[in-house]
């Protein structure tokens, strides 16, 4: 082995053992879990957060590395998210998609997946809609013309954040980058001109059906539309319940003295065929806690001139 040759051999071994000992060290931290290894120590100490460093770890095995950590991301939120802890910790969620998108700057699933995964609300995220945003601009910082992002963006703000006055400017941008839909364009007053109201969401969502990326975008698209049927569900049975406590003078017990009264044809259930709850004190109806669409987007705010119309 000549003396030249030494120099690059010991750093690629180096490389190749530093890259296995970030590797190793996150596989061991979910083998043992927080109940050995505290949650605050674990994601300072058995955790590397430094996408410089795993970059050069990584060798020439960067986008292989990246769907490695996007596996870990799923694991992470996807576990999070099923268990039975009261007090869900998605705290590793962020320095992971950073770390993915880092690695591979163009691994486009990581920046729209992720997105949804950061701003969904608790239990079912960490509620960090902050976050998805700055995820997608990074996206964009590398990407540009991904009009997508820019109508991620958006989204974000539109669902989960109801500042429709940014939603609809971010709509805007993406709808003038390159091969943006013709739909896109109408986004943004729709947006302005109807924001908050159930029937505008639904038309966002029902144009996210048509992305070409990924099945999962239409899918998380189908689910919100599902959510959205259920609320409309949900009013016109408490009209129903009303009309049932002005005849009878009392609130029904329970579907069935509904049903009795010829109010409905059998007990009512939602889109996922979970039966609704009635609360005989209060006549409120709500999903059964089974329900996988739970939890509902918060109830509509009212629309004003200061949200819509004045930009403040």
């Amino acid at each position: 082995m000549t003396a030249t040759r030494r120099p690059a051999i010991v750093g690629a071994v180096a490389s190749a053992l530093l890259f296995a000992a970030v590797v190793g060290l996150q596989a061991a931290r979910e083998r043992l879990g927080a109940e050995v290894v505290p949650q605050q120590i674990s994601a300072h100490l058995l955790y590397v957060r430094s996408p410089e460093v795993l970059s050069r770890a990584a060798l020439s095995y960067r986008s292989l590395v990246a769907d490695v950590y996007w596996i870990r991301t799923i694991q992470h939120y996807g576990g999070t998210k099923l268990s039975q802890d009261p007090q869900k910790q998605y705290d590793l969620l962020f320095p992971l998609l950073d770390l993915t998108t880092s690695l591979d700057p163009h691994f486009n699933v990581a920046y729209r997946f992720g997105a949804i995964f950061l701003a969904e609300p608790p239990p079912g995220g960490p509620g960090r809609p902050d976050q998805a945003i700055a995820l997608l601009q990074k996206g964009l910082e590398a990407q540009p013309d991904r009009w997508d992002f820019a109508q991620d963006i958006g989204f974000v703000y539109y669902w989960w954040e109801r500042d429709y006055m940014k939603a609809a400017d971010w709509f805007r941008q993406a709808a003038a980058m390159p091969n943006a839909p013709n739909w896109m364009a109408g986004m943004a007053a729709v947006t302005l001109a109807e924001g908050g109201n159930r029937e505008s969401s639904r038309l966002l969502w029902q144009e996210m059906l048509r992305s070409p990326e990924a099945a999962w975008i239409a899918t998380q698209a189908r689910f919100r539309l599902a959510q959205l049927d259920a609320l409309d569900q949900i009013e016109a049975l408490e009209r129903v319940v009303t009309t049932y406590t002005q005849r009878a003078g009392t609130t029904p017990s329970d579907w069935i003295e509904i049903v009795r009264a010829g109010l409905l044809r059998g007990v009512p259930v939602d889109p996922e065929r979970h039966p609704y709850r009635l609360d005989p004190q209060s006549g409120r109806v709500e999903l059964d806690p089974a329900s996988p669409l739970n939890p509902l987007p918060a109830p509509e705010q009212p629309r004003s001139e200061t949200t819509l119309g004045s930009g403040r």
